[in-house]
């Protein structure tokens, strides 16, 4: 049986990794101009291997709305061309034999909208994860307890931590979902 003090320090760690998560969720949504993280999904078939696209090409942006992909391996441009397009990003690239430009459109302001509800639903997903690490952890505690390995005080010390990680937590989700949010908003 686990420790209580490895019981929280474990649950903090797979908070951090909810963050991670939606730090890659946020990076990926798009806000009305060029950002190379919107690519971090985009997948292509190299040698017949799926290599993520950045250690395939390099990746610029010259202008405020415009992605620049050159790939270091010429043969790979139209492969580069079709993980593109499956990636499903809504942007069409424009392939001029060397490179390709991904322009980023305007956005909307009803489009903008619905890209900031996109950010708060990603946000409510990453405060459940957090929740359903607390509950986990709250459970291992009570294990632990059941199994007298810690006492009634102990037990109450540790699940106030684990409820303090988890309200720390969820101010760090609420902080960036605001930024997003903030930048969408504002384009």
């Amino acid at each position: 049986m686990a420790d209580a003090k490895s019981i929280i320090s474990e649950a903090k760690t797979k908070m951090k990794k909810a963050h991670e998560v939606l730090d890659r969720e946020l990076g990926g949504i798009r806000a009305g101009r060029a950002n190379a993280s919107l690519l971090n999904r985009v997948m292509v078939d190299y040698y017949g291997a799926q290599t993520p696209l950045n250690q395939v090409a390099a990746i610029s942006i010259p202008e405020a709305r415009v992605i620049m992909i050159t790939p270091y391996d010429k043969t790979a441009l139209e492969n580069i061309e079709k993980g593109i397009y499956e990636a499903d990003l809504g942007i069409s690239p424009t392939n001029d034999g060397n490179s390709i430009r991904l322009v980023v459109p305007a956005l909307t302001e009803e489009r903008r909208k619905e890209i900031a509800k996109q950010v708060k639903a990603t946000g409510e997903q990453s405060k459940v994860a957090v929740r359903n690490v607390r509950r986990e952890a709250m459970d291992a505690l009570k294990k632990t307890h059941k199994a007298e390995e810690i006492t009634d005080d102990e037990l109450h010390k540790y699940e106030d931590e684990a409820q303090k990680a988890t309200d720390d937590a969820i101010k760090v989700v609420d902080q960036k979902v605001a930024e997003k949010e903030k930048e969408v908003v504002n384009g």
